[in-house]
């Protein structure tokens, strides 16, 4: 697996960003030299792209971060889509510590580690940073503002990673607080119980429930619902599903119910939300 170790000291240049779908099942990703990196997260179907050395299968909720090369190109024809974002880093040199084996790494605080390739626990959170960075890109065109979001994405996903756990040298109470947390992330669509969740970790309902509260403040409940509106505030940005059914997607059988948790979570009512961060499409990666 090949892992990128970014230097935090060593800035992020934003140079462009959008939200691709392919005009046709017949597309492929064209060939082109890549002068800078290309982050880019499948939200629909399978890209498959390809750089000098391999070839990837990126499918939904998966990402993808590609290193200059001589030869970035598609190898089959797929219907997908997907966010992408191109950066430079340290002035254009665009030289992170590169390995294969994150042993290899003498790994600093202040480092990124990203897999090259890796499916996402919560793949919404970054398409909700992606709207902001395209929001603020089209409303200010302001460098520093673009800059910062940039590395929200990076350290957003870098933070998803497997890697993120073994690096941080969990102990056993915060391993299983870990394993709580990216379940109740996996099934936040699902109307998983306390009870259920007790009996997946073989805990009581009533150790877990406080437990999980120690560690995070939030009761488990408060947790689901927040997961809950994760996905929805994705979907209301990057998708034409009416509040209905969107609400339904995430486990609401009453739309009322849904709204009101919504707006208590948020702060914004889903149609506020929606209207706040308004779809765009950029055809062109």
């Amino acid at each position: 697996m090949t892992i990128y170790a970014f230097d935090t000291d060593k800035h992020f240049v934003f140079l462009g960003a959008g939200k691709f779908q392919s005009p046709t099942p017949s597309w492929m990703h064209y060939r082109r030299k890549l002068l800078e990196f290309e982050f880019m997260l499948v939200t629909d179907g399978v890209l498959y792209i390809a750089d000098h050395n391999n070839r990837y299968e990126v499918s939904k909720g998966e990402y993808i971060l590609m290193a200059p090369t001589d030869n970035q190109h598609g190898y089959r024809a797929s219907s997908c889509s997907f966010y992408w974002m191109h950066f430079s880093y340290n002035n254009n040199q665009n030289n992170p510590l590169i390995c294969n084996d994150i042993e290899q790494l003498d790994l600093q605080p202040k480092e990124l580690i990203i897999p090259k390739k890796e499916l996402l626990s919560s793949y919404e959170r970054v398409i909700i940073l992606m709207k902001q960075l395209l929001d603020s890109d089209k409303r200010y065109r302001e460098s520093i503002l673009n800059k910062y979001l940039t590395s929200a994405i990076l350290a957003e996903t870098a933070n998803q990673s497997t890697l993120f756990r073994k690096l941080s040298k969990v102990n056993s109470g915060d391993q299983l607080f870990n394993d709580i947390y990216e379940y109740i992330l996996m099934h936040a669509s699902e109307n998983i119980t306390v009870n259920s969740l007790a009996e997946y970790f073989n805990y009581s309902p009533t150790y877990l429930t406080s437990f999980f509260r120690r560690h995070s403040g939030l009761t488990i409940k408060q947790f689901m619902l927040q997961a809950k509106m994760e996905i929805a505030k994705a979907e209301l940005t990057d998708s034409n599903h009416s509040v209905t059914q969107i609400a339904y997607n995430v486990g609401f059988d009453d739309v009322h119910n849904f709204s009101n948790a919504f707006k208590k979570v948020v702060g914004l009512s889903p149609t506020v939300y929606r209207n706040t961060f308004a779809k765009r499409h950029l055809n062109n990666t």
